[in-house]
């Protein structure tokens, strides 16, 4: 009798093992769990750690719950002023709810996938050259609501959308350097001939100064002689006063009148 109870304490020992092993389920720290007996979703989602499902009756789903890195390959389109471009982006989200992330849609990856390629090639056609290249950030936010609204219903939350790349034909690109070309040098006229006239305004200051004080404009020729003498050259200046010149023109006779024939 005690040899039959014994053998029937093990054989009820080994079925709870067994049963032990069939329904134990961990799930990590960054999974949830959800549980679906004879099909349908029971209870709350499981937590983090060890639990137990109905082996054979229970299926249990493990949904990862970590930030998704997804890049969004490259979309070519024509932008609003009729420029072909290729724009690559990535996407950043997670699964918020992991019962809705099962069962609202197939594959929520996919999914996401999908309409962050189709959102971003209607972002190329609204969107003007100079947009893609220098307003990304307001691109950028523009593109996370077109894919966030759809997919708050999957349980998926987009955390951001960047645009990384914006390819350019080489026509394109020899055209906008050439553009940028002419526009430096457009600007270095304007910088040059603004000095040009703030010096000639100058020169005109300095020379009714000097036409008020008679001696200055000496000093200033005798400065220059200085500064030529200064370099140690053989250069021999030998300074002219300009009333001299005046004074011979004046005392020259006049022109003979013509005659005539």
């Amino acid at each position: 009798m005690l040899q039959e109870l014994l053998v029937a304490g093990a054989a009820v020992g080994s079925a709870c093992v067994v049963y032990v092993a069939a329904a134990a389920r961990v799930v990590k720290q960054y999974e949830r769990g959800v549980v679906f007996r004879l099909g349908r979703v029971a209870g709350d989602v499981r937590a983090p750690g060890f639990t137990m499902v109905v082996p054979f009756v229970d299926r249990l789903r493990k949904v990862n719950m970590q930030i998704v890195t997804m890049p969004v390959p490259a979309q070519e389109g024509i932008t609003r002023d009729n420029v072909t471009v290729r724009v690559d982006a990535v996407v950043y989200f997670r699964v918020v709810s992991a019962a809705d992330a099962i069962v609202t849609v197939e594959d929520y990856r996919f999914a996401v996938s999908q309409m962050a390629q189709t959102s971003l090639r209607s972002i190329i056609g609204k969107s003007d050259l100079d947009d893609l290249l220098s307003s990304r950030e307001k691109l950028n936010q523009g593109l996370e609501l077109m894919i966030d609204s759809p997919a708050v219903g999957w349980g998926v939350q987009i955390d951001r959308v960047e645009i990384k790349d914006v390819s350019l034909p080489e026509t394109m690109k020899r055209s906008m350097a050439r553009q940028a070309e002419a526009d430096r040098e457009r600007r270095a006229r304007i910088i040059n001939a603004d000095a040009e006239l703030q010096a000639s305004k100058k020169l005109a200051e300095a020379a009714e100064q000097m036409s008020e004080q008679p001696a200055a404009l000496q000093l200033r020729l005798l400065q220059t002689v200085v500064a030529v003498a200064a370099e140690k050259n053989s250069t021999l200046v030998l300074p002219f006063p300009v009333e001299l010149l005046r004074f011979l023109e004046r005392a020259a006779p006049p022109p003979p009148p013509p005659v005539e024939k």
